[in-house]
């Protein structure tokens, strides 16, 4: 019996994903932003500490900015990540590294703008969300897949957004409303 070396040139044997640093992300503005100002080095669990970094941002936008405001805040943010995160992902050779966690801190900054300002919400907010961006359930998965660049980055943490509001109206309609609790 005999044994061959792999082909390298076989398509299905990817590269390691590269490790950046604080070098890297102080480099450029926009590695800068695509890994939260650092967060996404965490070695454990960068998403979810990214999704972190949206708390204390939303605490402070809350306090001074009215709800119009906001949302135009939480819409150049999105628009701010396209670009970081299309920029940073080419430079790492890699779509949609796991570092980059700006995709997280602006999905669920959204998330947070709409819920009520209490703990239990936010803190049942965070854990779906976390939930919905780390399964990927359909159709998260699908444009997490077929979405490319900065924008792919971005949406498919929307689409998780989207399904946790929907999950959290849906519990306060059946279950708060419903005079089940």
């Amino acid at each position: 019996m005999t044994i061959s070396a792999p082909d390298i040139h076989n398509q299905d044997i990817k590269p390691p994903l590269p490790r950046p640093n604080f070098k890297f992300v102080w480099r450029h503005i926009s590695h800068f932003i695509a890994f939260g100002g650092g967060a996404g080095l965490s070695p454990i669990a960068p998403g979810t500490v990214g999704t972190l970094v949206a708390f204390p941002l939303y605490w402070l936008l809350n306090d001074y900015l009215d709800p119009i405001h906001f949302l135009v805040i939480i819409d150049i943010l999105f628009i701010i990540g396209i670009w970081a995160c299309g920029i940073t992902g080419k430079a790492l050779g890699a779509h949609d590294h796991g570092g980059m966690v700006w995709d997280e801190i602006v999905a669920f900054l959204l998330v947070l703008y709409f819920i009520p300002d209490d703990w239990t919400w936010q803190v049942a907010a965070f854990l779906l969300f976390r939930l919905f961006d780390i399964t990927k359930p359909q159709p998260i998965r699908y444009y997490d897949n077929k979405l490319r660049g900065g924008f792919g980055v971005m949406f498919d943490d929307l689409i998780a957004a989207f399904f946790t509001l929907l999950c959290l109206a849906g519990w306060k309609a059946i279950v708060l409303s419903g005079g089940y609790v």
